[in-house]
């Protein structure tokens, strides 16, 4: 019993039952404390014991096979959630980037995505062209040739789509026009169609995260993807700033859309018509609310995190599991916003995190806006004329120099002649040598000749004395 012959049960003697009830003991208790009290009983136990291996088959998991099925694909969609540390557990990434007139910044754009260090073969890139005007699917070509026949085929992007539609965007794309108050509502409504639409036709089963990038971005970290990633959160967006130039202040704060809810935006979404978007950044629009862009710290921690109800949409980093549990961009009024942030406060609603990053800073291009241009052509005009204006000042000085001789050398030789016929005694000898010419531009006349005579010096003139008779 129990792998002990005969000869060694005789040789323990009394002491083999007290080694069984040992073993008993021990294994009556492990049971009671796996499976509970219920183990005191034989029908408990066998209860225990089946119930054991009924619980262990319903949690091994199924796992189909469908290979040899022609055209079937079979995808857990557990195994694309997305994690802290994706690059390590190769998880997939689709770019996506929504492209209009953009022709000018691809050329920076590709530049940005060649010095990426996440896996370039987990990047699956995605672009929709759209209502542009320009040489923007050729150039986008171009740049998608150069950068896929590398040598090194670990530089090499994984999959690449390209789509075209038109949504008959009407507003322009300057600065003005695109960041114009009436634009607005109108042009977030749009652009929340084209990301919707280039979501739905792009997100894969087998994608962990969804980048979401504007092209015209001038500065970025290289390590982005990585920066944002291990955060570990729903949805993550960067700080965004621009440079300026020196006259208009150097740097300031560029997306305003990403912020945190206040009393005052709510107060101010209650009383707006159904169909009205707020915007941030804007006088007629007061919320008051606290944005990611003005808590910025210069010598802030990156790593600090702010929760947000709305966000910009020019680097957003979220989980692919957010869009396919049903979060989209609104392109309607959504709790009075529409497009990036309206899917901020959407997702919130649903229990996804979205936070932004305030010391963690990106750089947005600078576009002048129509005030912007109209001072810089002032300027341009003024330094014109200033350079017109010294132009003509050297000009007459060159003049002046040629039409009047330098005479203090003459002066000097001459001065002894000239002044021959002056009676000192009237001035006193001390005098002599106080007789000056002011050579500056200002003199005058009364400069010529500095006395200092006395009233007892001056000569006696009659009262009745008239030059004018001889």
């Amino acid at each position: 019993m129990f792998g002990i012959n005969y000869r060694v049960r005789n040789k323990l003697g009394p002491f083999y039952w007290v080694f069984i009830g040992i073993v008993i003991v021990i294994l009556w208790g492990l049971l009671i404390w796996l499976y509970g009290m219920s183990m005191l009983t034989p029908w408990g136990l066998i209860y225990g014991l089946l119930k054991n291996i009924i619980f262990h088959q319903s949690n091994k998991r199924y796992v189909p096979n469908f290979n040899n099925i022609p055209g079937v694909e079979f995808y857990d969609l557990s195994n694309y959630v997305g994690h802290a540390n994706g690059w390590q557990r190769k998880d997939r990434i689709l770019f996506c980037v929504p492209l209009r007139d953009a022709a000018e910044h691809l050329p920076r754009f590709f530049k940005h995505l060649s010095e990426m260090t996440y896996p370039h073969n987990l990047i699956d890139l995605s672009f929709l062209v759209s209502d542009s005007s320009d040489d923007t699917m050729n150039v986008l070509l171009t740049h998608l040739q150069q950068i896929q026949s590398q040598e090194n085929k670990f530089l090499r992007f994984g999959n690449i789509e390209i789509f075209e539609k038109d949504f008959g965007q009407i507003i322009g794309q300057s600065f003005s026009d695109r960041h114009g108050f009436a634009a607005q509502g109108p042009r977030r409504k749009l652009m929340a169609r084209a990301r919707n639409w280039l979501g739905s036709v792009a997100i894969k089963p087998y994608h962990s995260w969804v980048y979401w990038r504007d092209v015209d971005v001038e500065t970025i970290p290289k390590t982005i993807m990585e920066d944002l990633m291990h955060h570990d959160k729903d949805i993550i967006v960067p700080n965004v700033w621009r440079p300026l130039p020196d006259w208009l202040g150097n740097i300031q704060p560029y997306d305003l859309n990403s912020w945190q809810e206040s009393d005052a935006g709510l107060e101010l979404a209650d009383v707006l018509d159904e169909d009205a978007v707020i915007v941030e950044g804007y006088p007629e629009f007061a919320t008051w609310r606290p944005h990611l862009a003005y808590m910025r710290d210069p010598n802030g921690d990156p790593e600090v995190e702010m929760h947000l109800d709305g966000i910009g949409g020019v680097s957003i980093l979220s989980k692919a599991k957010v869009f396919r549990s049903g979060s989209h961009f609104p392109a309607f009024s959504f709790e009075k916003h529409a497009e990036t942030e309206a899917f901020g406060k959407l997702s919130r609603r649903m229990g996804y995190d979205v936070v932004g990053l305030p010391h963690y800073v990106i750089w947005h291009i600078y576009e002048p806006s129509t005030e912007d241009l109209k001072h810089m052509a002032w300027m341009a005009e003024e330094e014109k004329r200033k350079i017109q204006e010294n132009k003509i000042k050297e000009f007459y000085d060159r003049i002046w120099d040629i039409g009047f001789e330098d005479m203090r050398d003459e002066w000097e030789q001459e001065r002894d002649s000239i002044l021959l016929n002056i009676d000192y005694t009237v001035l006193g000898n001390n005098h002599r040598d106080k007789i000056v010419v002011d050579w500056s531009d200002n003199g005058d006349d009364s400069d010529v000749v500095e006395t200092e005579v006395s009233d007892e010096q001056q000569p006696h003139i009659p009262a009745d004395f008239d030059p004018n008779k001889n």
